[in-house]
């Protein structure tokens, strides 16, 4: 299976870029090239795009690339679907739709039925203000002491997060807290509570909040940028 370009059946919705599943694929820029290569438009193609990125870790500098290629040829890449959270992070980053796959019956991507899987707000979270997410949840921005953010899916923090947050804040025990620095007065994941860690975290680490046997475990996120170096590192947060 390769990358294949769906052109739009209506002008009105975005033409689909669909890669296929990253393992055993070719290196992603040579999958879309191919997938460009093999649409015999003569540069009829023109308009938004959705990336339908499914498995595939796609940091800035890959979904930078994407849009170089798109360029010359009239496309837009606006919205990336995809199964991980933090190539949606990137995707939020770079100012473009982020989402997760949509539920079996629901639109496809770009429809007029379809629905963001994330959440996405940009500025600082200061105390006393509380931020809540029906899906997932992406902060652009610190969350200050005394401040609060809830999710009943992941939560992700472009930044600092000192206050509270509450992640599957409706009972999903597979829910995760990841922000470029984890130093919280309490993490909430399900049912279960810790405080935040005490040491400081490696330099250029953002981190990660999981539920392991109904312990909240911190260790390293797996980088935006690159695949996660090896030397990981992990620490139990304590109970209150």
């Amino acid at each position: 299976m390769a990358a294949a370009l769906i052109p739009a059946p209506d002008p009105r919705l975005p033409h689909l870029l669909r890669l296929p599943p990253a393992r055993g694929a070719a290196t992603l820029l040579e999958e879309v090239r191919q997938a460009l290569a093999d649409q015999e438009t003569g540069g009829a193609l023109r308009g938004e795009l959705t990336l339908l990125a499914g498995d595939w870790p796609l940091p800035l500098p890959e979904l930078r690339a994407v849009q170089a290629l798109l360029a010359p040829l009239g496309l837009a890449l606006s919205r990336v679907c995809s199964d991980l959270p933090d190539t949606r992070v990137a995707a939020a980053a770079l100012g473009l739709i982020a989402e997760a796959p949509a539920p079996v019956g629901a639109a496809p991507p770009g429809g007029a039925g379809g629905e963001a899987g994330l959440q996405v707000h940009r500025g600082t979270l200061r105390s006393g203000e509380h931020l809540q997410g029906e899906g997932s949840l992406l902060l652009l921005g610190d969350l200050n002491p005394g401040a609060r953010i809830s999710a009943v899916g992941d939560i992700l923090v472009w930044g600092r997060l000192r206050g509270v947050a509450h992640a599957g804040c409706q009972g999903d025990e597979a829910a995760r807290i990841v922000a470029l620095q984890l130093r919280p007065l309490q993490l909430r994941i399900a049912g279960a509570v810790a405080r935040g860690p005490q040491e400081r975290p490696a330099p250029g680490l953002a981190e990660q909040a999981r539920l392991v046997d109904g312990v909240i475990r911190i260790d390293p996120a797996e980088p935006v940028c690159h695949p996660l170096d090896r030397r990981m590192r992990e620490r139990t947060s304590s109970r209150p």
